[in-house]
């Protein structure tokens, strides 16, 4: 998005009003006026406490001009549709040296500095949060409220410095993101699913659904997707666990990757959609688009809320089913959590093979019973057992992926999904994580996933497709080269 159209989101520039900014001292724009149905526009709050080096109040009033005098110097260039982003940010930063030299108020080199990235952070990017969008360390941003940002850096989670000096700052930040993808949050609709430009995955919730302020929870994308050689060298899998992955991808088994919130599904389910071949045609269905596929011959179809009269939505289970219509050789949906999971299992069954999909569960014999669950939200008066005998005809493979408690996220399970006995769905496991290595002093999992020995039946298919996975894959002496990665 230009940054004509990402400041436009904030507020035009002859009616903007700052915003002061956060702990490192930023000023944002306010909202432009909002219809009726929107949150009211929000008045700039008392600036943030600050080091002794300046008195906070007199930083917080050269913020606040700086901040006005960039907008009316700017204005028209600010709208200009033919100007790259970088040639108006550069823009942006020359006027604002400008405009705080005016100032004629003596500050040290730190001072400077950390003024002008502040005011930049909040006119041009996302106040206090911009710094941990641009460090590629933190995989994740947790607002819980204005004065309390969380952040994940290495699977640990630790309290951030950062915060949004008010309510009011994190709400126009939030407004923000979500009016760039065409979404609204409001008083009405007081939670959202949303992107970032990059790709990044945004979730807010604001009051009164939200009791003790706005939330905004930020999961982060790399801006370079992870490869089968990056999850093998964080130990999320092994060299002959990658493989077996690609010959099943490669073979066209249906496949559903499983895990609990934050283990690392999507990124998974990225590594595994590389294994496509690049001649297939690949439709996406997602509830924001997230996944980085890299093939070309990809359809992507992203869910759509209702509009304020409560028209117009477009569900996952619609683009499932429009889906099928796109003659697509893959079908890869982000994560089923409702009735579209049985539209999915009929795809499935009826020569869509090769689909992929995620489900939140913590084991595979309980993504069984999630996707039973699943199938009965979507309303059919169907017996349990048929319910089963469609999953089991359907989903030929499980891949359990876990975040352990060092922080790590390994695979802990590779299950086949053999079939009905009676009423039961069986299972197989071809690897499952080694907990009995035990940790090491700095307490990380000294285990790996290990084969079981068995030899799933699967592996029929492979020879009829001409597919070579080696023997020793699945445990046993050593046979032949492992493959390249």
């Amino acid at each position: 998005m230009k940054l004509s159209e990402r400041l436009a989101s904030a507020g035009a520039p002859g009616t903007v009003r700052p915003l002061v900014g956060a702990t490192a001292g930023a000023v944002a724009p306010a909202a432009a006026p909002a219809p009726a149905s929107s949150v009211a526009v929000l008045e700039p709050p008392a600036a943030p406490a600050h080091d002794a080096a300046m008195p906070a109040d007199a930083l917080a009033g050269i913020k606040q001009r700086a901040a006005s005098a960039l907008f009316e110097r700017m204005g028209s260039r600010f709208s200009d549709t033919g100007a790259t982003e970088q040639e108006l940010r550069a823009a942006a930063r020359e006027e604002l040296v400008h405009v705080i030299d005016e100032e004629h108020v003596p500050l040290s080199t730190p001072e400077r500095a950390r003024l002008l990235r502040d005011v930049e952070d909040d006119v041009l990017g996302y106040g206090p949060l911009q710094r941990l969008l641009d460090d590629d360390t933190v995989t994740e941003i947790m607002v819980n409220r204005h004065d309390q940002i969380y952040i994940e850096q290495k699977g640990r989670l630790t309290l951030s410095p950062l915060r949004f000096s008010s309510e009011a700052q994190l709400r126009t930040v939030i407004e923000r993101i979500v009016s760039r993808v065409g979404r609204r949050i409001d008083e009405s609709s007081p939670l959202v699913d949303a992107r970032l430009e990059d790709g990044s995955r945004v979730n807010a919730v604001i009051p009164p659904l939200a009791v003790g302020g706005s939330s905004l929870t930020i999961r982060k994308f790399g801006k370079v997707p992870l490869t089968v050689k990056d999850l093998i060298g964080f130990g999320t899998f092994t060299p002959d666990m990658a493989e077996l992955l690609r010959a099943c991808v490669e073979a066209k088994l249906n496949i559903i990757v499983s895990g609990g919130t934050g283990t690392g599904k999507t990124t998974l389910l990225n590594v595994l959609s590389s294994f496509i071949p690049t001649g297939d045609r690949i439709v996406t269905i997602e509830d924001a688009v997230e996944l980085q596929i890299q093939q070309d011959h990809v359809v992507r179809l992203e869910s759509r809320p209702s509009n304020t009269e409560g028209k117009g939505e477009v569900t996952i289970r619609d683009l499932v089913k429009n889906s099928l219509r796109m003659r697509p050789d893959r079908i890869v949906v982000g994560e089923v959590r409702g009735g579209e999971s049985l539209d999915m299992l009929q795809a499935m069954n009826t020569g869509h093979d090769g689909s992929l999909s995620t489900v939140h569960s913590n084991s595979p014999r309980d993504a069984i019973a999630r996707l039973e669950t699943l199938v009965l939200m979507a309303g059919m008066d169907l017996p349990l057992r048929a319910i089963r005998e469609q999953i089991a005809s359907a989903v030929d493979l499980i891949v359990q992926i876990s975040r352990l408690r060092d922080g790590s996220r390994r695979i802990t399970h590779i299950t086949e999904v053999q079939g009905m006995e009676g009423d039961v769905v069986t299972l197989q496991d071809a690897f499952v994580f080694d907990f009995a290595a035990g940790v090491d002093a700095n307490g990380r999992f000294l285990g790996k996933p290990i084969p079981t020995g068995v030899r799933p039946r699967f592996l029929e298919r492979f020879e009829d497709l001409g597919i070579h996975v080696r023997p020793s894959v699945f445990g046993g002496m050593p046979v032949g080269q492992g493959a390249s990665w």
